[in-house]
């Protein structure tokens, strides 16, 4: 299904994710599994500036480059989430290659984290996992991706 053109042309345009942000219970264990599993940088340790009572960390490449980042909120008392509308299903991180997906397969059963076997999804390959509060992470590979025509 293609989208139909703007009616006029636009003077504003998004040009990418800039983060996405979750809610775990505990940044330790956030902590360890987002950097000392996954190998993300840890890039900023503060508070929400919203809630300055709130400790929130930022993960992502050691650049803090916007489009690599994640960042939690930890917020222990809150209950368990529920899946429906307005909640995320899942996180997409990529690698390059479908043999650097099965190193980390193989790297992340070998130390315990469950992970599902390769889903050929035809414009990319999926395994996933999920972190210490249940969020699915997913591990895509890059491409060869979606046929220009059919966006």
């Amino acid at each position: 299904m293609t989208a139909d053109p703007p009616s006029e042309p636009r003077r504003m345009r998004l040009t990418g994710l800039h983060h996405v942000t979750a809610i775990c219970r505990d940044l330790s264990r956030t902590t360890a599994f987002y950097r000392d599993v996954l190998g993300l940088a840890l890039v900023e340790e503060g508070v929400n500036d919203d809630d300055p009572n709130t400790r929130h960390f930022w993960f992502g490449d050691a650049g803090a480059t916007p489009g690599t980042l994640i960042t939690f909120m930890e917020y222990p008392q809150l209950p368990d989430g529920v899946t429906g509308a307005g909640s995320v299903h899942h996180v997409a991180f990529t690698v390059d290659t479908a043999d650097e997906q099965l190193a980390w397969r193989d790297y992340l059963r070998e130390r315990g984290v469950g992970c599902t076997d390769v889903f050929d999804r035809g414009a990319f390959r999926s395994i996933y996992v999920r972190d210490p509060d249940g969020h699915i992470v997913e591990i895509a590979t890059r491409g060869p991706g979606f046929a220009a025509d059919r966006i």
